[in-house]
């Protein structure tokens, strides 16, 4: 028997498919919490399992959007090559290597959960700032982006991706604007390929550590997938100024909770 904080846990995992196909990022800002406060699961596991659901569920959105042609593959590669390589590699040796207590004195401890979550919140915070902000980037012409920056900030993604089991594209989509001048429409299609190999390498990491628990994680993935399709749908329907500002309204609140929460 499910308890009822796990049946609402299974609902929002739709929401994490309808956010992906709305803004093209943004599903593990709701899959980690969900993981860790409506599933009870470790802070580390549920950064695992949730590069496998929104990697999955990223790869299934993308290929409409591919369709539409929507992605450029070109930046798809400069972008998400070096993001791949940072990603894996800070799941298989830097994840496991940092010990449950990193810091501890008499007043405060650092741990390895507080650690994730932290980082997660913080980053949380800093997306919703430019989404509730609703800056407009400086575009650059497509044909010349601006390959080194783009390649190091693949590097840095790749980083945090693996550090806190994100997807990265609260994030990525920002830095395909500025950095290589694509459209949003395009930025969104491009960030859920790059969001889907970088999480879904990412996890391979994570299977070679970690025993998981595949009936549930294919079981919250199929749900997230069906949000995905919803999200596509309202895709064409919800104005993104909009969507994208109140969502950060709900980043940040959300943000702030899980900082609290953790901290104090």
């Amino acid at each position: 028997m499910h308890s009822s904080i796990e049946i609402l846990g299974y609902v929002l995992s739709v929401c994490i498919g309808i956010i992906l196909g709305l803004l093209g990022g943004g599903g593990s800002i709701l899959s980690i919490p969900i993981l860790v406060y409506f599933f009870h699961l470790d802070a580390v596991v549920a950064s695992a399992y949730s590069l496998f659901i929104v990697g999955v569920t990223s790869l299934v959105g993308a290929i409409p959007k591919y369709k539409e042609q929507l992605v450029s593959m070109r930046v798809a590669l400069l972008f998400g090559v070096p993001s791949v390589i940072c990603t894996f590699a800070t799941r298989k040796w830097l994840i496991p290597s940092i010990p449950d207590v990193i810091v501890q004195t008499e007043s405060f401890v650092l741990t390895k959960r507080l650690l994730v979550l932290g980082t997660f919140a913080v980053l949380m915070i800093m997306a919703s700032l430019s989404m509730v902000a609703g800056r407009r980037a400086k575009v650059y012409a497509e044909h010349n982006p601006m390959m080194f920056l783009t390649m190091v900030e693949g590097c840095l993604i790749g980083f945090l991706t693996g550090l806190v089991g994100a997807g990265g594209g609260f994030l990525i989509i920002p830095a395909l604007v500025f950095l290589t001048g694509l459209p949003f429409k395009t930025a969104v299609g491009t960030s859920l390929l790059v969001i889907a190999i970088n999480s879904l390498i990412g996890f391979l990491g994570d299977v070679l550590n970690y025993a998981m628990d595949w009936p549930f994680l294919l079981l919250v993935s199929a749900l997230a997938i069906v949000g995905i399709f919803i999200g596509n749908r309202l895709n064409h329907v919800v104005k993104g100024e909009n969507l994208r500002r109140s969502f950060g309204w709900f980043v940040l609140v959300a943000g702030i909770v899980i900082l609290l929460s953790e901290t104090l």
